[in-house]
């Protein structure tokens, strides 16, 4: 049977169908019960993307991080599993349901709540697979049979025991607080909900009387509308310019009530005119001073933002409209003494962008510091490790200054909180008292258990984020005690980007840090804090951004769309292209023409294939190649002795050196170094010589048997490698490519379930072999170079001289066939004497080299060639001298880059007085008239 690849590679053709079998074979899911006590383990929860969205490129990029480390463990033979799911996303999923309704004419209040809720779970069966579908599109090699959403109904029990626990251990309770309130999405949302952009507004100065008529006092505000609400003014009480006034009287203009002047320290006195109003309902420090001095909360303004029944004759106004009345009645009546231009943060609703409302209002909140404190714990103690390590300060500030968490969410769609009240007013579970306690239990109650009276279900739902905080471990079956939680948890790894660090990743931990210490290890002895943690490292990916760096954003108009991107040029190009740029802590630049040159990646895989296939259909004609053989010599240790020729050395060496490097470098989330690592194999060393050396052993015939099924063995066996090598970064191709070489015979389902190149540190051996090959390429590169420079013509053949050592005159002559395919060369002789002298000589450490061809010397272009070199040999030991006198780089980078580095280095320190002195020798023999025939 021949093996066959179309002649042209083209994506769309093969990376549907992988797609499809990955999913249909179930080649990622996991059994948890075959998993062996003790084997390695590698777990990663997918941030849930809402429900209601389609992939981005941030998205992609995560995946394309998440997906590379997945296929990297699972090939290093651990058990790996990647949670896939979605989330609710409650106010995002809600607006787009009512915007649906919108369209048809209805309000959600038209429909009731059970049948709104009912539609939201109808447009989710219709439409909100998608972003699934697209998942599955890019090759996401998750456990699809673990797929979660988290309304679902064993996540909607999680969650209950969650709440109930946390209210019977005090720590959630219901209380009039100011929150964030958005009057477009009607509900509170938490503070990391808001944006802040800044404006330019005014800041107001308003004159308000002395009751008793003995003068007045200046305030200073941004907000005018909200003195509606006014109940006192404040004054620091070290500002000696307000200290007799503090005890009395003003009275609020417009409103025409008195209210308190009172000291308190979070009076600003640097601050406008020093003297603030005091609103407790709209504002959170004016709310702080309330509850200090006893004042009571007044709100004038309803869910809408509209002045209400306490603005007096400003009721029914919107806020923007009130202010406006507001500022002409004030100036109207000698109040307004002046505004300013003042630059405003305005806090707006990161979902609708409308300008948020701090408002009193009745909401269910979690005390935090008791989980904040265990959680802290949990990083300073070592338990779980952030990269880049930078956001470990960022989280630990963060966590040391954060506030209780506001839970409750004014909307119909999500985890309804567990809450019931008593309809008997005169309950203590009523509703109607502030200071009443609401029935929470883990079942629907049918009565009230004081009264027997009939009860009634809190109507707001929980903060999204409170469910998917809880995901590590309810997506492994808390708070049953599971196998699945036994040996996945804690997870191995998060990686997220840092928007989310706070709403999700601390969260995360929090709540991981306080629930799970009460399950109990497999064993069933207690559970270690070290073991309670969700995940044991974070690793924060940068963003995506354009070309020019800017924030891809919709109204810019530089978004790209993941999908169309990958339509266009296959995903495996994009998904390179996002490796290769992928540095921890570097936003990436994302430019289509990068994607263009891994697309001519591809291309040169799939071609390179194709000889190989070639051959391989060749050598089988001639009886030099038995499929059966391929597994015996793709698998085990492959030591090539040293009569082995060189380039088979070299390019064992390289693979083990690189196979080696790229693991060194997906440990530490360099995806952008493991790329390039595996491109220049590849492309540099694979394509460019290996290949084209194996063309001089392709002969299948006679005499020239043996050699050739040597060489093509040894091609096979590197391309395999090279497949598996390859294969996290581009599983599609590489799939192809290889159940292609296998033929129906394949040792797994999957290159995905093959194993990963471990790689090796080279021994004297393999480093002489590299040194070897280094001196071949150089002097191939050197005559080519010079052909170039002489505009000999490609198929014209030409003769060089070298002078050097014994042992190197030894290694060129064992090779030159590879330097007479590599240059055209037809002739290589050897000078007993130095030519560095001579005009175009090649000089390096290891030899000295010219062209023999008659062709009288350009001087001038000569002179321009030699100094453009000398000026790139000097720059180059400039940088490698920089790099080694670096510590911190000779501390990071791998030992053979190291190695590799010291020995250019001591090349370059010959090779650049050389090529000065040939430099002055040419100013020399043009001076004297003199000019040679040698290239």
């Amino acid at each position: 049977m021949s093996h066959e690849l179309s002649k042209t590679y083209d994506p769309s053709a093969i990376e549907p169908r992988w797609a499809e079998y990955w999913e249909k074979e179930k080649l990622f899911h996991v059994e948890t019960l075959d998993t062996k006590t003790g084997q390695p383990v590698f777990t990663i929860l997918l941030p849930p993307p809402n429900v209601t969205g389609n992939l981005h490129m941030g998205h992609m990029f995560e995946h394309t991080e998440s997906d590379i480390l997945v296929r990297w463990h699972r090939m290093r033979g651990e058990t790996t599993l990647w949670i896939p799911g979605t989330d609710h996303a409650g106010i995002a999923t809600q607006m787009l349901v009512e915007r649906q309704l919108a369209s048809e004419g209805i309000k959600r209040t038209d429909l009731g709540r059970e049948k709104f809720v009912e539609r939201v779970w109808e447009w989710r069966r219709l439409y909100g697979g998608n972003i699934l579908k697209q998942m599955k599109r890019l090759g996401d090699s998750v456990d699809w049979s673990r797929e979660y959403f988290t309304m679902d109904e064993n996540l909607n029990r999680a969650v209950r025991e969650v709440f109930v626990r946390l209210w019977e251990q005090g720590l959630i309770y219901r209380g009039e607080y100011i929150v964030n309130w958005c009057p477009r999405c009607l509900t509170a949302i938490s503070d990391l909900e808001v944006v802040h952009e800044e404006q330019q507004g005014k800041l107001y100065e308003v004159r308000y009387p002395l009751a008793d008529g003995s003068g007045s006092i200046h305030i200073a505000t941004t907000r005018p509308e909200t003195m509606l609400g006014d109940l006192a003014v404040a004054v620091n009480p070290n500002d000696e310019r307000y200290r007799d006034l503090i005890g009395k009287n003003v009275r609020l203009p417009l409103m025409n009530r008195e209210i308190p002047i009172l000291a308190d320290e979070l009076a600003n006195p640097e601050f406008g005119t020093g003297a603030v109003k005091v609103t407790p309902a709209h504002d959170p420090n004016d709310f702080v001073i309330g509850k200090r001095h006893n004042l009571p909360m007044l709100k004038i303004m309803d869910e809408h933002a509209r002045i209400n029944q306490n603005g007096g004759a400003y009721a029914g106004l919107d806020r923007y409209e009130a202010r406006t009345r507001v500022l002409t009645d004030l100036e109207a009546q000698g109040f307004l003494v002046n505004a300013k231009d003042h630059v405003l943060s305005i806090g707006k609703c990161q979902r609708c962008r409308t300008v948020v409302e701090p408002s009193l209002s009745m909401q269910w909140f979690l005390k935090i510091q008791p989980l904040a404190d265990k959680a802290i714990a949990a990083v300073t103690n070592g338990h779980i490790r952030f990269t880049p390590e930078n956001y470990r300060t960022i989280y630990l500030n963060w966590m040391n200054n954060i506030y209780d968490w506001c839970i409750s969410r004014q909307l119909w769609w999500g985890h309804r909180i567990p809450a019931w009240y008593c309809t008997n007013s005169g309950c203590a579970h009523s509703k109607d008292d502030i200071n009443s306690q609401p029935i929470v239990g883990r079942e629907d109650p049918f009565k009230c258990p004081d009264c027997g009276f009939s009860v009634v279900q809190e109507t707001d739902v929980l903060d999204t984020w409170f469910s998917s905080a809880l995901l590590p471990f309810t997506s492994l079956g808390w708070p049953e005690h599971t196998r699945d939680l036994d040996v996945f948890y804690p997870t191995s790894l998060m990686v997220t980007g840092f928007d989310i660090l706070f709403f999700w990743v601390a969260r995360m931990i929090m709540m991981g840090c306080h629930f799970m210490p009460d399950m109990p290890v497999a064993d069933g002895s207690k559970r270690a804090a070290s073991e309670s943690v969700p995940f044991r490292e974070v690793y924060i990916h940068a963003l995506v951004r354009d070309a020019d760096r800017q924030k891809m954003s919709k109204t810019k108009g530089n978004v790209v769309d993941p999908i169309d991107i990958t339509n266009k040029y296959g995903t495996d190009a994009v998904r390179f292209t996002l490796a290769s740029m992928a540095s921890p802590g570097t936003d990436i630049a994302f430019n289509e023409s990068r994607i263009e040159g891994y697309r001519n990646f591809a291309n040169k895989i799939w071609n390179a294939a194709r000889f190989m296939f070639m051959n391989i259909d060749k050598a089988t004609e001639a009886g030099a190649w038995k499929q059966e053989e391929l597994a015996s010599l793709v698998s085990g240790p492959y030591k090539l002795d040293s009569s082995a020729p060189l380039v088979d050395r070299w390019i064992e060496a390289r693979f083990q050196q690189t196979a080696y490097d790229v693991n060194a470098a997906l440990k530490d989330y360099r995806f952008d170094e493991a790329a390039n690592l595996v491109y220049q194999f590849f492309w540099g060393d694979l394509c460019a010589w290996y290949i084209e050396a194996v063309k001089l052993r392709s002969d299948f015939s006679g005499g020239a048997r043996a050699q050739g099924q040597a060489a093509l063995n040894h091609l096979v066996r590197m391309f395999e490698g090279s497949l598996r090598l390859l294969s996290p970064f581009m599983p599609f191709i590489t799939e192809e490519i290889w159940h292609a070489l296998w033929q129906q015979k394949a040792p797994a389902k999957s290159i995905a379930l093959t194993r990963f190149p471990p790689g090796a540190e080279l021994g004297k051996a393999e480093i002489a072999a590299i040194d070897q090959m280094e001196i071949i390429k150089r002097l191939i590169e050197g005559i080519r170079n010079r052909r170039a420079d002489l505009k000999v013509a490609p198929r014209e053949k030409i003769a060089v001289r070298i002078f050097t050592q014994a042992s190197t005159r030894a290694l060129i002559d064992s090779n030159r066939d590879l330097i007479g395919q590599g240059a055209g060369v037809d002739d290589i002789e050897f000078s007993p004497d130095s030519m560095a002298k001579v005009p175009g000589a090649q000089t390096t450490n290891a030899y000295e080299m010219v062209v023999v061809y008659e062709r009288k010397i350009d001087v001038a272009a000569e002179r321009d060639r030699l100094s453009k070199e000398l000026e790139r040999l000097e720059s180059e030991f400039g940088n490698a001298k920089r790099q080694l006198g670096n510590q911190g780089f000779l501390a990071k980078a791998p030992a053979a880059v190291v190695e590799g580095l010291r020995r250019r280095h001591a090349e370059l320190e010959q090779l650049v007085p050389k090529t000065r002195v040939a430099l002055q020798e040419l100013e020399k023999n043009s001076k004297t008239g003199s000019n040679g025939s040698h290239g």
